[in-house]
């Protein structure tokens, strides 16, 4: 037990052991359990120098202005488009996220994803159970990735790894990134547009946010053309839905595997209704190991910092030591 706890506040649930750990560490104030949030953060507000989150509530500017003491985010997930990293480094607050314990495990997904969309893996395990391989073999399946090129929109830590296995299966790989990354041999596309236009599957791995939203709008997937597949395993916001939509309805795209969605948990009836795509429920880290993996990087990150020490995975806008402390 540690005496003097340090206040923090948990916007909402994580794993128990992620909960149990935190709550030898530190006092813990729920926020997700609150029956007035504002109530809450009015009576501990002025305490609390801790947050652990993992998108219960958005930790925005009009949060952390509420908790004048607030030193530390610990965010669980890799992207972190519901905390204000900008404002929060601006005001000497650092944030961390859980990078590299789940690349392999989304990588895996996302070639898992690919498949089945491509070969129509899901569409046909469905046709066995409802018995009608009895009557007749399931259609050949149009698609298939032999001889396609894949464009991969972001070449970050997940991006080289899902690009490391699609090279097994002996494809064309290209990226898109707001810069050439160090160290890679495959080509880099600074313009979208144009590589959309040269591939047939666009595979997105990119942060959420408002420099991302929509980025997969109606010209994306013109360019992307009537062959072209679309994978997102990145955030639902990156892709404007209602284009995708309107493109796999008309035909300007062959089909789509979607593990992110706009709307988390709700997913667009008109995508649920399509049988020619691939969907999700946002399991690409959700094994048990990299998600406790994750968690406990959560726990080491306000742990590290409760003992005076360098946060292990602070994000770029809030490096450490914070300006001003």
């Amino acid at each position: 037990m540690v005496a003097n706890k340090i206040d923090l506040m948990l916007t909402g649930p994580m794993m128990q052991y992620v909960e149990d750990q935190l709550n030898d560490l530190f006092t813990v104030h729920r926020l997700g359990k609150a029956a007035d949030r504002e109530a809450l953060i009015a009576g501990v507000g002025h305490r609390v120098r801790a947050i652990a989150t993992a998108g219960g509530a958005p930790v925005d500017a009009a949060m952390m202005q509420k908790l004048p003491k607030l030193e530390i985010v610990s965010n669980f997930g890799v992207g972190y488009d519901s905390v204000d990293a900008k404002w929060a480094g601006a005001h000497g607050i650092v944030v961390t996220n859980t990078p590299d314990v789940l690349n392999e495990e989304v990588a895996d997904t996302t070639i898992g994803l690919l498949l089945a969309t491509v070969r129509q893996l899901s569409q046909a395990e469905r046709y066995l159970r409802a018995g009608k391989w009895l009557e007749k073999p399931f259609p050949l399946t149009v698609a298939t990735l032999r001889d396609r090129t894949i464009g991969i929109i972001g070449m970050g830590r997940i991006g080289k790894a899902i690009a490391r296995r699609l090279e097994a299966f002996g494809v064309t790989i290209v990226y898109h990134s707001r810069r050439p990354a160090t160290g890679v041999p495959w080509r880099h596309y600074p313009d979208l547009i144009a590589m959309a236009r040269d591939v047939d599957v666009l595979i997105v791995i990119i942060p959420g946010g408002p420099a991302t939203k929509n980025l997969i709008n109606r010209e994306v997937l013109e360019a992307l053309g009537p062959n072209g597949i679309l994978i997102n395993v990145a955030r639902g916001s990156v892709v404007d839905e209602t284009a995708l939509i309107d493109a796999l309805r008309s035909k300007k795209i062959l089909s789509a595997g979607l593990d992110v969605y706009a709307d988390e948990p709700r997913v667009p009836k008109e995508l649920i209704d399509m049988d020619h795509i691939v969907l999700l429920p946002h399991v690409a880290s959700a094994s048990v190991h990299t998600r406790r993996a994750m968690g406990q990087l959560v726990v080491d990150n306000l742990k590290a910092w409760a003992a005076g020490n360098n946060p292990l995975t602070p994000v770029p806008e809030t490096p450490w030591p914070p300006k001003g402390r």
